[in-house]
């Protein structure tokens, strides 16, 4: 009998899933691993889970202990989820920009959610810097004592994804795999898998995929650590600082993609092969289709497919939304 005896055994191990519309397109076979598999829908649940882990063998997270974090949403519902399945509470400190849908899950799954205000990182009341206070202020309260899980800068991120998401597309690309680009909300996805595939074959081509308004592609193409121009409806992905898992990525390349470059990337999936996915796959997808450009046909890339698109439908899917931002807006949705 062939079970798993947890939550924590259905996290990983996602498919690679063939994209045939930008495979067509560019002459590359371009794979997306089909992250929003996950038991938590996203990416997100492996940080969960590779954090929880290292707390618990460093002595740092107790039974019946809290986990608090900053998280645009889908690290918090990671962390929620493994939080009842394993004994544990959280609080999880959210921009209240992020979509109502993730707002709502939280709270379904029962997090201690506390809505901030949106602000720069070099802004004390940004979310990050507030869930390190709150934690230190709950470490002293709590009974079984509460753990700051500091995603951006720990090094289980990246660990637990070299350890799982790099390894398993070498596997699954019996090693023949040529590019990998994502996009970076911690970084901690993009260290841990390029850290494992140069290590298996350093020609293997690593790039960075960013929103516009965001610093690391300036970063890791000129050393300058500066936006770009424009902005991003996209969420949980651009950041304007070098995190400790930003720092450890291996990089070849890195592009800055528009939204209006991106998102139809999402509405051409939905409409042509049945996956309803998030913004930060479309920004994936389409660094994906940039990198296929610039190694030629014939190569094989694979990128990450983050979360459900159902997640940001009151924005990704709105017609009036996206009207009123500029964004093309595709038929079957004009109203």
């Amino acid at each position: 009998m062939h079970t798993a005896q947890d939550v924590t055994q259905l996290i990983g191990n996602t498919p690679l899933l063939h994209l045939k519309q930008v495979s067509e397109r560019t002459g590359c076979t371009i794979l997306g691993k089909a992250e929003f598999l996950n038991p938590g829908g996203s990416v997100k649940d492996r940080t969960a889970l590779g954090i929880i882990q290292a707390a618990e063998q460093s002595g740092d997270l107790r039974p019946g202990g809290r986990i608090v974090e900053g998280t645009a949403g889908n690290t918090g519902i990671g962390l929620t989820l493994l939080a009842n399945a394993m004994g544990y509470r959280s609080t999880v400190v959210m921009p209240i920009s992020q979509s109502r849908e993730k707002i709502d899950s939280l709270e379904l799954l029962g997090a201690d959610l506390h809505l901030v205000g949106a602000t720069s990182y070099a802004d004390p009341k940004h979310y990050i810097h507030t869930a390190e206070r709150l934690a230190q202020k709950l470490a002293g309260k709590e009974k079984h004592g509460a753990v700051w899980a500091r995603q951006f800068d720990n090094p289980a991120n990246m660990e637990i994804h070299a350890r799982t998401t790099g390894a398993e597309i070498w596997e699954q690309t019996d090693g023949k795999v040529d590019g990998f680009i994502c996009a970076v909300g911690t970084g901690g996805t993009l260290a841990g898998v390029s850290s494992t595939l140069k290590h298996k074959n350093p020609q293997v081509r690593i790039g960075l995929a960013d929103p516009c308004g965001a610093s690391l592609s300036n970063y890791f193409n000129t050393g300058e650590l500066q936006a770009s121009e424009g902005s991003s409806i996209i969420e949980g992905i651009g950041i304007n600082h070098i995190t400790d898992n930003v720092a450890a990525a291996n990089v070849d390349t890195a592009f800055s993609i528009p939204d209006t470059e991106a998102l139809p990337f999402i509405f051409e999936l939905l409409q042509n092969e049945g996956l309803c996915l998030g913004g930060s796959a479309g920004l994936n997808i389409a660094g994906a289709v940039r990198l296929a450009e610039e190694l030629g046909p014939g190569h094989t890339i694979v990128t990450i497919l983050c979360d459900y698109g159902t997640r940001y439908q009151s924005k990704l899917f709105n017609p009036v939304f996206l009207e009123n931002k500029g964004l093309p807006v595709p038929q079957w949705l004009k109203i």
